[in-house]
This record gives structure tokens, C-alpha cells and sequence, in this order.
């Protein structure tokens, strides 16, 4: 399985942007992992919140192939424990999908034709992060879920 991570616009703090490179490589020591930025949508400014959406939704939709398994990471999907997000890429992992692709949204969220898209959702915290932390969290817990598979120290209950 191939695992992507579809975020809207650049990280611009170098210290989380190496720690960012860190767990990406450590990561493709597992699986397959792309990261991939949407760049920001120009003149904000003039756009609603909606049409904001309407413009991230269309270029996230963009990005995937009919076979992808996409995953939002939203304020109101499942929280997992890290044993518990384990058993689920393990889930997906034995379904044999193809690419399984975590999403980012913008800061107003998804709109609705990404939401009808969308197999699932997945909530890191019930706190509010930054979006460029939140690329950190993420690639850090799928780094983790597959230690916590192979059974070595990184992970500790």
C-alpha cells in the first residue's frame, strides 16, 4: 500500500519542516509516502469562505485516482489511540488498497463535494492545531502506527 498526504499551502517554519523531511524518511523505510502541497489559493481576499472550499475541493479532487481511499482529517472524525490508528492502516493494509491518501483541508475545512469523496474521517485531537503542525502529527503517527506493527521500541503503553 502507498500512503499520500494531500496538504494546502507551503510550511514556512524551518524547524518543523525538518522535523517534517525527518519523519518522512524514516517513514519510507516502511511504506511507500508522498507528501504533497497544494499551493494557496490566490486572492483570498476577493473569495467567501465557500468559494474558498469550492476552489481547495477542486484542487484536492484533483490529486486522486479513481482507486484512492481518501481520508479527511477532521475536527469531527474518529479519534484513534496510536495502537488503535495502527490496527486501522492495518485494516487498510489488508484490504489491499492501493493508495490510501489523508487529506488537509484549507483553514474553513472541506467543502461538500470532498466530503461526498471521502471514505472516511479522522480526528487527531479535539484541540485545534495548525495546519502546518497538524503535517507533523500525522506523518509522526503513521511512522508510529507501523513501529507499533513491527513490534519495535519506538512506542511505549
Amino acid at each position: 500500500m502507498n500512503i499520500k498526504l494531500l496538504a494546502i499551502g507551503k510550511t514556512d517554519n524551518k524547524n518543523l519542516q525538518s522535523l517534517i523531511d525527518e519523519y518522512t524518511k524514516r517513514l519510507g523505510f516502511y511504506v511507500k509516502f508522498d507528501l504533497e502541497i497544494i499551493p494557496d489559493i490566490k486572492n483570498v481576499k476577493n473569495l467567501s469562505e465557500a468559494q474558498q472550499k469550492e476552489k481547495e475541493g477542486e484542487l484536492i479532487l484533483s490529486k486522486l485516482a479513481p482507486t484512492d481511499q481518501l481520508i479527511l482529517l477532521d475536527e469531527n472524525g474518529k479519534e484513534f489511540s496510536s495502537v488503535g490508528f495502527s490496527e486501522f492502516l492495518q485494516k487498510k493494509m489488508n484490504a489491499g488498497i492501493k493508495t490510501l491518501v489523508f487529506v488537509i483541508g484549507g483553514p474553513y475545512g472541506f467543502s461538500e463535494a470532498v466530503y461526498k469523496a471521502a471514505q472516511g474521517k479522522v480526528s487527531l485531537s479535539q484541540m485545534t492545531f495548525s495546519h502546518q503542525m497538524v503535517r507533523l502529527f500525522v506523518i509522526e503517527q503513521i511512522y508510529r502506527s507501523f513501529t507499533i506493527l513491527r513490534n519495535e521500541p519506538y512506542h511505549h503503553q
